[in-house]
């Protein structure tokens, strides 16, 4: 299963983030201060360190943490691709400040000498796309290893799984209060899914992330790894060039019609996307997914 096209088309914000981790996480790390960004209640409150509260929003503690974060927040573009850049950003900055303040409850509640300091890094917003990825994102595949059943989401749980180990309690509570977070947002909480930024912000970001490999003009229709196929959006055909035939493709299962016309898309659209995908629903999806962002 892969999060949709290649690259970081159409998802400036993540791109911007992503770099940002990287860039603060080597920096930081280069200097051997890594393990030292976490942030407290004293740092913030008694010593005023504000600019520690802002470095541990980007910078990972280890090289390992780096690489299965940076991992996930590329796979988790595809969010931002379905709402927008504009309602994606919304969803960081309430993550955020959710994942802040639930962080420092638990902190002050529990009274734990080792929870002096919580892990650093993006956390917040990894663990709050978990939610959307476990009620959005249909499982296309399964398979089986002698006595286990595993699905094509497996690897990303794991990936996860790991991230919220690697540090037991210092990223355990990161963790959790990033589903917490990512909860209240799917629950409309405060009509937060109605919100976002101006147009302004996805094309400052746009403007400012390093051209990504693998990344298309969207002035050119995307290709699909299935074979070149068309793309919809708001109701309108878009063709590329030479349509992959259909004519043998059995009709759609209904299932698999109405998993996708629960993520939001048009019940037209999702059918005429199966067809394309003959029948893969994770390839129809990333087909919709890509035609939204046109």
């Amino acid at each position: 299963m892969n999060g949709g096209p290649s690259g970081f088309n159409n998802a400036p914000i993540t791109r911007a983030f992503v770099i940002s981790c990287v860039i603060f996480t080597i920096v930081f790390g280069i200097q051997g201060r890594s393990n030292n960004l976490g942030i407290s209640y004293e740092d913030i409150f008694k010593k005023l360190r504000l600019w520690k509260l802002i470095v541990s929003v980007f910078a990972f503690s280890s090289t390992p943490e780096l690489m299965f974060g940076a991992y996930l927040l590329y796979y988790f573009r595809v969010f931002e691709r379905q709402i927008s850049s504009n309602k994606h950003s919304v969803f960081i900055l309430f993550s955020l400040s959710v994942s802040l303040l639930l962080e420092f409850l638990a902190v002050a509640l529990l009274k734990d000498p080792s929870l002096s300091s919580l892990t650093s890094g993006p956390y917040w917003l990894i663990f709050s796309a978990f939610v959307p990825f476990f009620f959005d994102i249909p499982i296309s595949t399964r398979f089986r290893v002698p006595g286990l059943r595993f699905s094509d989401k497996t690897f990303i749980y794991l990936a996860g799984l790991q991230l919220l180990l690697s540090s037991w309690k210092r990223s355990m509570i990161p963790g959790i209060c990033g589903i917490l977070a990512g909860s209240l947002y799917r629950l409309n909480f405060f009509y937060i899914r109605k919100l976002k930024f101006p147009e302004f912000i996805a094309s400052f970001f746009s403007r400012l992330s390093l051209p990504s490999v693998g990344s298309t003009s969207s002035a050119v229709p995307t290709r699909n790894v299935m074979g070149n196929v068309p793309t919809y959006a708001a109701g309108r055909q878009v063709e590329v060039n030479q349509p992959t035939p259909v004519s043998s493709t059995p009709e759609p299962p209904e299932d698999s019609i109405a998993t996708l016309v629960s993520m939001g898309f048009d019940r037209t659209s999702a059918r005429q996307a199966l067809v394309h995908a003959r029948n893969d629903i994770n390839t129809a999806t990333n087909i919709l997914l890509e035609s939204q962002s046109h």
